[in-house]
């Protein structure tokens, strides 16, 4: 009989492939002192994930409870791998993501889940709870918002990943800016015509980064 998907089994398994190499790598990109790291390569971490991406969401819960990084992005993998699922409960994906918003706190683990978890399941409803987030002052909720977005224009849908843009094209955070310029870069690759418009408007409120990222798209 398989041995039950559990957050204690992914943290021995991380456990087991740690080096102090990989800790010192991690470490020095970490944007919060207070977050601890065992040391693991990211394709393994990723490979551990997979192998649980049927976990309990209980458990993935636990997970998220950790202030291990390795701990919280197999657990942000494993919502994303729920998400690209065949009749996965979407909501309860989301209602999970967003409940436990305060432990995604790193860029990485808003770009490895937002745009499936959130932006998938938002597709087909209202917006609402993106735009409170682009308000926040917590530079983690707003990356969120721009970052759910990039699922919704995949499908086509512009109106509003660019009222975000709208109010992120002057936020004062590199780690916001840089994802408002790959939204804006991916509406141009959709409508030209609606980027170059939006760039004309407000294409000096954006960081250099974010401007140059946004302009690719017409190259």
């Amino acid at each position: 009989m398989a041995e039950p998907l559990t957050a204690a089994s992914v943290r021995a398994a991380l456990e087991a492939e740690a080096s102090d190499e990989q800790r010192v790598k991690i470490l020095g990109r970490m944007t919060d002192d207070a977050t601890e790291v065992i040391g693991v390569r990211m394709g393994t971490v990723f490979d551990i994930a997979k192998v649980n991406e049927r976990m309990p969401l209980p458990e993935v819960d636990l997970l998220l409870d950790s202030d291990v990084y390795e701990l919280r992005m197999v657990a942000v993998s494993i919502l994303d791998f729920q998400a690209r699922a065949k009749g996965v409960d979407r909501r309860a994906l989301y209602e999970l993501w967003m409940r436990r918003l305060d432990r995604i706190d790193t860029w990485d683990y808003i770009d490895r889940s937002a745009p499936r978890v959130v932006g998938w399941y938002l597709l087909d409803k209202p917006r609402d709870v993106l735009f409170e987030l682009a308000r926040s002052d917590d530079r983690w909720h707003r990356r969120t918002a721009i970052t759910a977005a990039f699922w919704i224009i995949r499908a086509g849908d512009l109106d509003d990943p660019l009222a975000l843009c709208e109010i992120l094209a002057d936020d004062p955070e590199h780690l916001v800016q840089t994802n408002v310029g790959v939204a804006l870069r991916e509406i141009g690759r959709v409508d030209a015509a609606r980027l170059r418009a939006f760039l004309d408007r407000r294409g000096d409120d954006l960081s250099a980064h974010a401007r140059r990222t946004a302009r690719s798209a017409l190259a």
